[in-house]
């Protein structure tokens, strides 16, 4: 069964010039170009070399481009609009607020901290946010909010990423946020359908699973799919997560090994999104070289085979000349029907018609570079600030050791937990100097913990794990020390099917066995799960990142001089009663 577009009907909404602008722009367009407007390019490089060779052999509807400061990604931009056919959907991950679209845009919030405060407003304030800076760069197409439901404490790939833990609250502030962000004219890409949160793994290593019955998915994620529509998104990002509950619901007697990823798979984008759901806007993959998806079948069967299953655009190229060869081939032998080739190319068009971007000189779809002042100004960073203020989490504080002053602790241990380095290059504990800048402003003596390999690679000699472990657990420790500090930025990103705390070596000295020698107080700037390994600590704080703003309020809180008003839910005790303690 097909499913066409209405080209008038919501989330396009096109008036009697926009439906001609659509139809006449694909009856004027070659083959080639055709197939062009169904690759969304991520732009590894910004030369004007790369992009010219990017927009001439391979005709792209969509770019995303790597994170960098927002002077040269406005104008690689610009060039890249200059140089188009066809006006470019540009995309980026706004998912924080500017600091997703470029390297200087201000990181208001994480979905979960935008949904651990009363204030529903938060979640509006990101979206604002993102939307001003994001569309001050020349960006058009948001890849947020995240719709998933973090219902399986150990799923760590949408921990802080998705709103909570029901669909209530995801809901909510989901529809906040687009309310924010439409602030700017900037269409949005809600993610990852059918829904992540259930299964623990990430699929970006491994294909994952949303396995609710159909029943249990339309109680919960039907019903957010459902209310976003409804209010208006214009898009929908596709994961690479199986739903075989629901796929069997459409297809009775699937076996489990032709449960695919909804990508692949027509009944739940066909039967379920455009029938049941009654979606008219735009489908797009998420990121084509994550595992989830490569793991399904061959790459040059898997390109065509996403667009014939619904999906209208493809998230990034492998190979260009491959994956352009790829979908032409499954065009010209018929796995990409020409009815579906041409109901793709109206909703990418008309998308672009919704937008405006149609009405538009080249010039006119990109900014002015004084536009660019509004990335990360004292306005937003105030924002920033402000909802730090509000949704600082005082998880539990069972010994009652807070408050903690410099007048009462006044040597500080500082331990800094990170997930070691990652693909950016960037230090993993460079977050640890704007803690020990703020503890040190509170009037702490601060004392910084070195690992073993820390202080090897600084030079000394004769020290190794054991050595570090004898050294650090002396019987005078709270003679040295009047408090601890653990500071944890865990992260991973598409490296590990979960995240958990790695320490430094094995029985490592930062390892909260000091609890029982003085007040120890455990603070996440990141994961929300993390009392699974540190359940021994009774003072624990959910920060939400590693910003100034966070952990300057953070400090503050920790001294008892602003009251902790972050609320969590009953992921963060992660199943096991000894975390509560």
């Amino acid at each position: 069964m097909t499913y066409e577009v209405d080209l008038r009907a919501a989330p396009f909404n096109l008036d009697d010039a926009g439906v001609q602008w659509v139809e006449s722009t694909i009856a004027s367009m070659s083959v080639e170009e055709k197939i062009g407007q169904l690759f969304i390019n991520h732009n590894n490089e910004f030369s004007p070399e790369y992009l010219d060779g990017v927009l001439e052999n391979y005709h792209v509807g969509g770019i995303r481009y790597w994170t960098a400061p927002s002077a040269p990604v406005q104008e690689h931009i610009r060039y890249a609009q200059s140089k188009s056919k066809i006006p470019l959907l540009v995309a980026s991950n706004p998912e924080m607020g500017g600091a997703g679209s470029c390297s200087d845009g201000t990181f208001v919030a994480t979905h979960l901290q935008a949904g651990s405060h009363p204030d529903k407003s938060i979640a509006r304030a990101m979206g604002r946010v993102g939307g001003v800076e994001t569309a001050a760069l020349g960006c058009n197409w948001a890849f947020a909010p995240i719709v998933d439901i973090h219902y399986n404490w150990r799923n760590t790939v949408i921990s802080t990423r998705a709103f909570g833990n029901t669909p209530e609250i995801v809901v909510e502030r989901a529809k906040e946020y687009f309310d924010g962000i439409s602030e700017s004219s900037m269409a949005c890409a809600m993610k990852h359908f059918p829904g992540d949160g259930i299964d623990e793994r990430d699929q970006h290593v491994v294909t994952s699973y949303n396995t609710l019955s159909y029943e249990d998915w339309n109680k919960s994620y039907g019903h957010v799919y459902r209310e976003m529509i409804s209010h208006g998104v214009q898009s929908i990002m596709i994961g690479h997560i199986g739903a075989p509950e629901v796929s069997r619901h459409f297809r009775p007697g699937l076996a489990d090994k032709d449960v695919l990823p909804a990508t692949l798979a027509p009944e739940l984008l066909g039967d379920l999104l455009r029938g049941e759901l009654n979606f008219n806007g735009l489908l797009l993959t998420d990121a084509s070289s994550m595992v989830g998806l490569a793991q399904a079948m061959k790459r040059s069967e898997l390109v065509p085979a996403t667009i014939a299953a619904g999906c209208d655009m493809f998230l990034f190229f492998r190979n260009p000349a491959e994956d352009f060869g790829y979908m032409l081939e499954g065009y010209r032998n018929g796995v990409i029907t020409e009815a579906r080739l041409q109901d793709a190319l109206r909703r990418i068009l008309a998308l672009k018609a919704s937008l405006g971007l149609h009405t538009k000189t080249r010039e006119e779809l990109v900014p002015p570079a004084e536009a660019l002042k509004l990335i990360g100004s004292p306005e937003h960073l105030a924002v920033a600030a402000e909802i730090a203020d509000k949704t600082v989490t005082l998880i539990k504080d069972t010994a009652a050791n807070l408050p903690i002053t410099a007048a009462t602790h006044k040597r500080i241990r500082l331990y800094g937990i990170s997930a070691g380095a990652d693909f950016t290059g960037a230090d993993p504990l460079g977050y640890l100097k704007l803690v020990q800048e703020e503890l040190e402003r509170a009037g702490f003596e601060v004392h910084t913990f070195k690992s073993a390999a820390q202080r090897i690679a600084e030079g000394e000699e004769g020290v190794h794990f054991l050595s570090a472990i004898l050294e650090e657990g002396t019987g005078d420790y709270a003679d040295k020390y009047d408090a601890a500090f653990v500071f944890a930025d865990v992260k991973g990103f598409a490296q590990e099917a979960s995240i958990r705390i790695k320490w430094s070596t094995p029985m490592a000295a930062e390892i909260p066995w000091y609890v029982t020698e003085v007040p120890t107080v455990f603070v996440s700037l990141n994961q929300p799960n993390h009392l699974i390994d540190v359940p021994m600590v009774k003072t624990a704080i959910h920060a939400h990142a590693a910003t100034r703003e966070a952990i300057r309020a953070t400090v503050e809180k920790i001294q008892g001089l602003s009251e902790f008003q972050g609320t969590f839910n009953e992921n963060v005790f992660c199943d096991s009663f000894d975390t509560r303690l």
